[in-house]
């Protein structure tokens, strides 16, 4: 965790302090269940909550001691709480292993964390929708291979990453319910030591559902899920990004970064205005998509269990979700605060000499008669002067100056293919059907 790029509300989740207290609220709920069964004495749960109920610091510094004498750090925290408890702490952890604890606690702390992206990409939704309503009809270039294509409007590039990250949403939302799943089930899952309904309780008091079948640990195929999901979001993060950097170019100019009055550019160049959010949006993307392959790679355990995929959960679970929590607010300022400059838009949108209406006069001429060849052809060799000119000759009068061209099409006609407005017939349905 980086403190640079962590907000706080994420940041809790993963905090030592918040681990301990949910392994101690699995331990109780497990003695409260046991109790009721008759396992255990119900004294012992009472004990544990009147204990809990003080509000208790966690000694993160004593635990932390103890593990280094015990080398395990379930049994450490054990040890604490009964020296803090008494004697009635003996009871806790009756027919458990640690895996319990831990597979459980990284449940809870992977299903809050995916509350909190939710509402970041919440967040982002609403001010993709806000910005995409402001530039509905704002027309711009559409880029192929980075080459001017035809004209589209700056509403629908924001009108696509919104439906993108809707369906991050989805996706997220489904992993989350996958995700949050509650394993007591002991040593190689087989409830031998533990009665299935102390596992049913657990599960019911923190918000999960029952494992279907664990061995000693969750099956891993559900964290690949998750990460997997959060790796996706990561990368439409970084679609949007690298747009907004490639519209920020000084030769493109369309848009850019909101710079605020006393930010520098550069140490060296008093000139600059650069794209820095948005680059560190493309290096944070880097660093969530990281944490899948490992994931992935957890799946195949020895048997019923090993512990090859412990170390990597603590560094891929903290860190792709503090990480991808502060990418989503931070790409929700961006779109929020973007400067977009119409006037550049439509300067681009013309500097090729209307080379972007190329395509509507191809099929007016096929259209009038001309082989599909030949109206290419045509075109094409008329095009090709205005690309070599830079922009600096028109496509219309080319056009109304062949005379192949003239006699399939008229001036009038000719002219009619070159309406701008004419590429925006269906923003509105295009809309209505990212918006409804």
């Amino acid at each position: 965790m980086v403190p640079r790029y962590s907000r706080p509300a994420m940041t809790a989740i993963w905090e030592p302090e918040a681990k301990y207290r949910i392994w101690f609220e699995i331990e109780a709920h497990a003695t409260e269940k046991l109790g009721e069964l008759g396992v255990v004495p119900e004294s012992a749960a009472k004990a544990l909550w009147d204990w809990w109920k003080t509000d208790p610091k966690i000694d993160v510094e004593a635990i932390d001691a103890i593990e280094a004498v015990t080398k395990h750090d379930v049994i450490a925290f054990l040890t604490w709480v009964a020296e803090n408890v008494g004697e009635q702490a003996r009871f806790m952890h009756q027919g458990m292993t640690s895996s319990d604890v831990l597979d459980t606690t990284l449940a809870v702390q992977l299903a809050r964390s995916a509350d909190l992206l939710i509402e970041d990409l919440d967040q982002l939704l609403t001010a993709l929708q806000r910005r995409a309503e402001e530039h509905k009809y704002t027309p711009t270039i559409g880029r192929s291979h980075g080459i001017h294509a035809e004209p589209v409007t700056f509403g629908l590039k924001l009108a696509q990453a919104h439906a993108e990250f809707a369906r991050c949403r989805k996706r997220l939302v489904a992993a989350r319910e996958e995700i949050a799943t509650c394993a007591i089930s002991g040593a190689v899952g087989t409830f031998a030591n533990i009665d299935p309904a102390v596992e049913e309780h657990v599960a019911e008091r923190l918000g999960l559902q029952p494992e279907t079948i664990s061995t000693q640990v969750i099956p891993r195929d559900r964290h690949a899920m998750f990460f997997a999901v959060l790796g996706v979001i990561a990368s439409s993060i970084e679609r949007l990004a690298i747009e907004v950097r490639h519209l920020q170019r000084t030769e493109v100019l369309e848009a850019e970064e909101y710079f605020s009055p006393g930010q520098k550019g550069s140490s060296a160049m008093p000139h600059k205005r650069n794209p820095i959010l948005t680059e560190n949006l493309t290096g944070l993307a880097r660093v969530v998509r990281g944490a899948a392959v490992p994931a992935m790679e957890n799946v195949a355990l020895w048997h019923e269990r090993d512990i090859s995929h412990s170390s990597v959960e603590r560094f891929i679970g903290p860190d792709a979700c503090i990480t991808l929590d502060f990418a989503l607010a931070r790409l929700t300022s961006v779109v929020d605060k973007l400067l977009v400059y119409p006037e550049r838009m439509q300067k681009n949108l013309d500097r090729m000499g209307g080379l972007v209406h190329s395509q509507r006069v191809l099929l007016a001429l096929t259209q009038a008669g001309v082989s599909r060849e030949d109206a290419y052809r045509l075109v094409q060799r008329n095009a090709m002067k205005v690309w070599e000119s830079d922009g600096a000759l028109s496509l219309l009068e080319l056009l109304k100056a062949d005379p192949e061209v003239n006699a399939a099409l008229s001036d009038a006609e000719l002219e009619e293919r070159f309406d701008l407005e004419y590429h925006f017939r269906q923003v509105d349905r295009i809309f209505e059907r990212v918006f409804g």
